[in-house]
């Protein structure tokens, strides 16, 4: 026997035998998920939606697209909860419903809203050109977009450009007269008041001042690239992704830069000009966040494609002028590729940023396609390693991004076919929970055997559908998958509790909205579902521990109208607080990140047991693009902050 050449498969087998046990998912027992589901509990309230609307299960769609309808159905509910009328308290939400491809303004359940306006829909139509045969809504992003103290609603759709419904000055109460539909694309309609603009598909917007301006810009994802996806009477080309890994020939990301304000009011934008590094813009992108990494105050953007490398892009962006270069990981002999930031072949499907460990550095969770014996691939947990905002900013400058991807041992590596994807502290422990939504195609006729051999064919094929297996009305791929509800249990490894909670719904779900909508220190909890009721969580923990609640805005000139805020909510600003214990955590007023679900702009930090007074230091900037850096002696609770060049609080209304 020749011991020399049976040593290599030795060696190898002994690696497989010390290494597997450790690859392997390791669920949480029903002890562990005991010890930690006692301190939540969530109880669903229904959602009020207008009587009569119709209950499809499937679009409409290009012929091209025929025998993967399914497929081509399986996004566009989402949800977003907001202050829409200026009460102070985020108690209003915007949905989109595929049931119906209807845009649904609703009271939150179980708030002061309920019964303050009947719930109704808004379109662009008969003001601008809509086709309810080839376009359908994928999202709806609240802001102030024209900074008048008055919640406006962005709605970004498949087949046509965003549309802009400004809440006007007079509205004393909400309703679908309210809000005039204004283009963020101008254009000029065709015969017939037909529609002449760009066929965008967009799956993904986030809204921030990338140049440093006072002013929100707009970023917006498509996926597919400019074309007819929806209609079954739909001419031209169509394609799909031209590979699994490696897909570049998507709808990509563009920008649309503040540029001034019209004639009638409502903000005009230009689209920046080369704003992204070449070559990296034209994926299929599914989720965009933004986030202040190092003190800049200018926000990094990470975008998430399906198919392709997500990226992080480092803003050096100046007044008037947006440009981003890339921020890659490095890689160590024991790191798989496609685990390095910046190169990796997943799935990118959602993204958020949160302060998961309390140190005052801000990390991200991506979601990814997870199902195990399906595309078992992993999460993302890329945990933030640089030892300072200088170092961050020094190292991203440079090229490289200092995050290491934590979501193993974290144990938030694997959830199913994952969505969108959020972080909050839930229990006002001073810890972040992790929701997740989940869920492809939901039917009755297994189909995963034919994309597991579609994910081997040669990458030729694949951008055109005509090769692509039947995904039909009734077929399945990871149809009965639950949302996941990671909380921190022992050593800070974290636990699904999903399953307790009584959150494991197995209908496909996409879009999550969380907001303290009661004003009572308890995040509530909003999912979109994916040709289902969307359904809202009420936060009735048992034992919630103290916390801050910080609703933040810039002065607005002028007389108050009756839904008018306290202000234009200071998106982008930024709150270190430092709790008597020596604990550092760090949030910022997010304009609208993940997939399609998008949060209040209110910032919530959990105390735990300690009701003492905390340091929170604000840094903003004014609306001339300034600024201003303040440090505060704060007590627990709810404050409303007026940030001009000092920091002023102001009763809620």
């Amino acid at each position: 026997m020749n011991i020399r050449k049976l040593a290599p498969p030795a060696v190898v087998l002994a690696l497989i035998g010390v290494l597997l046990p450790l690859a392997q998912p390791r669920g949480a027992s029903a002890r562990q998920q005991a010890a930690v589901v006692s301190r939540y509990h969530f109880t669903q309230l229904p959602i009020a939606e207008p009587p009569g609307l119709p209950n499809a299960t499937i679009r409409d769609v290009n012929p091209a697209y025929r025998r993967i309808q399914a497929w081509i159905s399986s996004v566009g509910a989402a949800v977003a909860i907001n202050d829409f009328t200026g009460s102070g308290r985020p108690d209003d939400m915007c949905l989109v419903d595929t049931r119906n491809d209807s845009v649904i303004v609703t009271p939150v359940p179980g708030t002061q809203a309920v019964g303050t306006f009947a719930p109704f829909v808004l379109s662009p139509s008969p003001a601008l050109p809509y086709d309810t045969s080839t376009m359908a809504p994928m999202g709806c992003v609240p802001g102030d977009y024209n900074q008048d103290g008055l919640t406006d609603l962005l709605v970004y759709y498949w087949g046509r450009t965003p549309v802009l419904y400004l809440l006007k000055r007079e509205a004393k109460q909400l309703s679908a007269s309210a809000y005039r539909p204004t283009e963020v694309v101008p254009h000029q309609p065709g015969p017939g008041g037909r529609y002449t603009g760009p066929l965008w598909n967009t799956n993904a917007v986030a809204v921030a001042d990338l140049d440093g301006d006072g002013h929100q810009d707009i970023v917006i994802g498509n996926y597919f690239p400019d074309s007819p996806v929806l209609g079954s009477h739909s001419r031209g080309k169509v394609v799909m992704p031209e590979g699994f890994s490696r897909a570049t020939n998507g709808g990509g990301d563009l920008v649309l830069r503040w540029d001034g304000a019209t004639a009638t009011g409502a903000p005009r934008y230009a689209e920046a000009r080369d704003p992204f590094p070449k070559g990296s813009a034209t994926g299929w992108t599914l989720a965009a966040a933004a986030a202040d990494l190092d003190g800049s105050m200018i926000p990094d953007l990470y975008v998430a494609n399906d198919f392709g490398h997500d990226h992080l892009f480092v803003n050096r962006s100046e007044p008037g002028h947006i440009r981003f270069t890339e921020a890659k990981g490095w890689r160590s002999p024991v790191v798989p590729k496609s685990k390095v930031l910046g190169n990796g072949s997943f799935k990118g499907m959602g993204v958020d940023f949160a302060d998961l460990t309390g140190n005052g550095r801000l990390d991200m969770v991506v979601s990814n396609i997870t199902t195990s014996f399906g595309l078992e691939e992993s999460n993302f947990t890329w945990m933030n390693t640089s030892s300072s905002q200088a170092q961050m900013r020094r190292d991203l400058l440079r090229g490289n991004a200092d995050f290491t991807d934590r979501s193993w041992p974290m144990g938030l590596a694997q959830n199913g076919w994952s969505w969108d994807v959020k972080a909050g502290d839930f229990a006002n422990r001073g810890t972040q929970d992790v929701v997740q939504t989940a869920g492809f195609v939901k039917g009755t006729v297994n189909r995963w055997a034919q994309l597991q051999e579609l994910a081997t064919t040669n990458d030729n094929f694949l951008s055109n559908p005509v090769y692509w297996p039947n995904i039909e009305a009734g077929d399945d791929v990871a149809g009965h998958q639950c949302p996941a509800f990671f909380a921190p249990g022992q050593g800070g490894r974290y636990v699904d509790l999903s399953g307790p909670l009584g959150l494991c719904v197995r209908t496909p779900t996409r879009g999550i909205s969380m907001a303290d909508t009661r004003a009572n220190g308890a995040l509530d909890l909003a999912v979109a579902r994916q040709w289902g009721p969307p359904a809202f969580y009420q936060n009735d923990a048992p034992h919630l521990g103290e916390y801050l609640d910080l609703r933040l805005f810039r002065p607005v000139p002028g007389q108050r109208a009756p839904l008018q805020a306290a202000g234009t909510p200071a998106i982008g600003a930024t709150v270190t607080v430092r709790t008597s214990s020596g604990k550092t955590m760090i949030a910022q007023v997010d304009g609208g990140s993940g997939h399609s679900g998008k949060n209040d702009f209110g910032l919530h930090f959990g105390l735990g047991e300690s009701g003492a007074p905390v340091a929170a230091t604000v840094t903003w900037r004014d609306t001339n693009g300034q600024v201003h850096r303040e440090t505060t002696r704060i007590t627990p609770g709810s404050h409303t902050l007026l940030l001009d060049s000092t920091i002023h609080e102001v009763p809620a209304r």
